[in-house]
């Protein structure tokens, strides 16, 4: 990764970080050092495939990324990471097991990436960064409860509708394709319904 990529990817989970109005200038500086990891990713690249272990969690400086579920017949997609974002297979990173999950990028993207053991030492040493991971998992689970019940209403047009107010920015940068997936509808039903 060139140096000026670098130092823009650095700047840009920074100005996220102070963003938080309870990270002081230190938390900023202490977390900010510890994301060691930098990952060019190609379109259609693997950040993580099913069976390898997940052991950093990730800023996505640049780009857009599919988490998927590759089962017999299908891939269901079941999220997406995109600039801003903080994106890992989260059952692999916490419980150190081999995923289940697939991450790809679906054009190029940059991310950074911090060791799990990184995170476990911040989380014990400072506590405004605990409250930062807090409240992120908090989003996460609201999110995510918020799609189960997207996926337990039988009619695909407010499954659409919930998500086009939820998060109408994935219309932009993600295919087709891959919402309707993540809809639980076929690329047609979905094409009808726009």
């Amino acid at each position: 990764m060139p140096v000026s990529s670098l130092s823009a990817d650095i700047a840009a989970l920074r100005q996220l970080l102070q963003q938080v109005p309870y990270l002081a200038a230190a938390d900023v500086d202490a977390f900010v050092a510890c994301w060691h990891k930098p990952v060019v990713l190609a379109r259609h690249d693997f950040l993580i495939r099913p069976e390898q272990t997940e052991r950093y969690l990730y800023f996505v400086a640049e780009g857009v990324l599919r988490i998927f579920l590759p089962v017999a017949t299908e891939e269901i997609c079941v999220g997406f990471g995109y600039a801003g974002t903080l994106l890992c297979s989260f059952p692999s990173f916490v419980e150190g097991r081999p995923s289940d999950y697939a991450i790809q990028a679906l054009r190029g993207s940059r991310l950074l990436g911090i060791s799990r053991a990184a995170v476990l030492d911040l989380l014990e040493s400072r506590p405004a960064i605990a409250r930062f991971w807090r409240t992120e998992m908090e989003r996460a689970v609201v999110g995510r409860i918020e799609r189960e019940i997207d996926l337990l209403l039988p009619e695909p047009q407010r499954r659409l509708d919930r998500l086009r107010t939820r998060s109408p920015h994935l219309f932009q940068l993600v295919p087709r394709k891959y919402i309707a997936s993540y809809l639980r509808m076929t690329p047609e039903t979905l094409s009808r319904l726009r």
